[in-house]
């Protein structure tokens, strides 16, 4: 009778990629999407409106720059700053947390520039529909709350009701923290990542394209 009771399949759990269940390795990958898009969207929404704000943007429009000369010139800093703080997340994780780093370095600076692509634009949009540095702040708060609650910042995506995972799908940092773990703990490559990235362009182009069409060199 006891050996009739027993199963004949002996099921074990193994973790594959964190084996450790050490929660490091699942959140400073994570760290990095949110700094990401939290430095880029808030710096380029408020440092436009900013310009307004002070009438100082009254100079650079009787100058020869063209829209996107004065768009990349506004941008860039806050691109180079980026890329800085992400370095130092992976250096401080990697030295301090031991977060082993199995993928391609390069490929993950790539993946993360068009993901940067995605933010500024974003910060770009809001710079258009808001007229003072409060309400650029407030509208970029509106737009980084939920990616981090959505996004499987903090919880993972299967853990989430279903009509909560199908909003998941309209955040664009959702598919960089996948892009970003899948690198830095499974050391995946583009084979496996393919449509994750195939979304970050989508955004990309959608995002981008709406703010270069609502943004003039010119004063309301």
């Amino acid at each position: 009778m006891s050996q009739a009771a027993q199963s004949p399949i002996d099921v074990r759990t193994q973790v594959w990629y964190n084996p450790g269940l050490i929660s490091a390795y699942y959140m400073i990958p994570a760290l990095i999407g949110q700094i990401l898009q939290f430095l880029t969207t808030l710096l380029t929404a408020t440092s436009i409106v900013r310009e307004r704000e002070r009438g100082t943007i009254e100079q650079l429009i009787v100058t020869p720059l063209r829209p996107w000369e004065l768009v990349l010139g506004k941008l860039t800093p806050y691109v180079v700053i980026s890329f800085v703080d992400m370095l130092e997340v992976l250096i401080a994780g990697t030295l301090l947390f031991k977060v082993p780093i199995s993928g391609s370095l390069i490929l993950l600076l790539s993946m993360a520039a068009l993901f940067l692509v995605t933010t500024l634009g974003i910060g770009l949009l809001i710079s258009t529909v808001a007229n003072t540095q409060q309400e650029a702040m407030l509208t970029t708060m509106l737009t980084i709350l939920p990616s981090i609650f959505l996004s499987g910042f903090f919880f993972p995506l299967a853990a989430m009701p279903v009509w909560l995972q199908a909003i998941s799908y309209l955040i664009p940092l959702r598919y960089f923290l996948i892009i970003a773990r899948g690198i830095i703990l499974k050391g995946v490559g583009i084979a496996s990542l393919w449509s994750e990235i195939v979304a970050l362009v989508i955004f990309a182009v959608l995002v981008m394209s709406a703010a270069a069409s609502r943004f003039r060199k010119s004063l309301d």
